[in-house]
């Protein structure tokens, strides 16, 4: 009896900070729905409530130290992106020196930013050298500033689907020159830099995955119990068994 009560208490201490059942869909469905969005953008601009909401969702990641280490550059004078997209422009051309064949003819078909038809950019910052936090953290582990400003664009991503706002996240950049472009001082990291807009649709997968750039690794393979390397793809499978059954049962519905 005694053990019933306790499973019992256990229970209702596992679930009592729980989000409700429909909160915890849209959850999920913001992480499993979010896209790297680099065409399909409308032009309607973002109303700034919106945009207000998702640099405070940004605003409100996790960071080492409390440190908040992040800026976030809002861009929609169309010659600033143009002098961005310039830069891209050149950067994507001397990346596909790299491939050969029929990965470099792939290449040259991927729609890889959406700078100028996105009707925001936004340059999000990172300031390795915050007094704030009080390096608390970051003694041993000084790349965590760069770390906390991902989680920053990660809840930024995820309110933006939310919201129905397509992200797509440019990488193709050379760094001094977008530095020169948006006047962002030297000790001041820019991480990501970011199109925004409404979109016309989400894709079902990831753009790169439907073209046949790349697929999604399976989880199992990825799962390393106790130490690094200590691979055992029967027991992950039996722990990722539950979801599988659950978006099965979701798919027929």
């Amino acid at each position: 009896m005694r053990g019933k009560v306790m499973r019992a208490k256990a229970s209702l201490n596992e679930s009592e900070h729980r989000f409700s059942e429909e909160e915890r869909r849209g959850v999920y469905r913001a992480i499993y729905e979010r896209r790297d969005v680099r065409s399909c953008f409308k032009p309607d601009d973002i109303p700034n409530d919106v945009l207000a909401r998702l640099i405070d969702a940004a605003h409100h990641a996790p960071s080492v130290g409390l440190m908040q280490p992040w800026s976030f550059i809002i861009i929609r004078d169309r010659q600033v992106r143009q002098t961005v997209y310039e830069i891209f422009d050149r950067a994507s051309r001397a990346a596909a020196q790299i491939y050969t064949d029929d990965r470099r003819a792939l290449y040259e078909t991927l729609k890889l930013a959406g700078i100028l038809e996105a009707p925001v950019n936004l340059c999000v910052t990172c300031d390795e050298a915050t007094v704030r936090g009080h390096g608390l953290g970051r003694q041993t582990m000084c790349e965590t500033a760069v770390y906390s400003t991902v989680c920053a664009v990660q809840n930024l991503w995820l309110a933006a689907r939310a919201e129905g706002v397509g992200v797509g996240w440019v990488s193709i950049l050379d760094v001094d020159d977008l530095r020169s472009a948006l006047g962002i001082p030297e000790v001041v990291v820019p991480v990501a830099y970011l199109c925004l807009g409404y979109v016309t649709k989400f894709g079902t997968e990831p753009d790169l995955e439907i073209k046949g750039w790349e697929q999604r690794a399976p989880l199992a393979g990825l799962i390393h119990f106790d130490r690094y390397g200590a691979t055992d793809e029967a027991r992950a499978g039996e722990l990722l068994r539950s979801i599988s059954t659950k978006r099965q049962g979701e798919n027929k519905s």
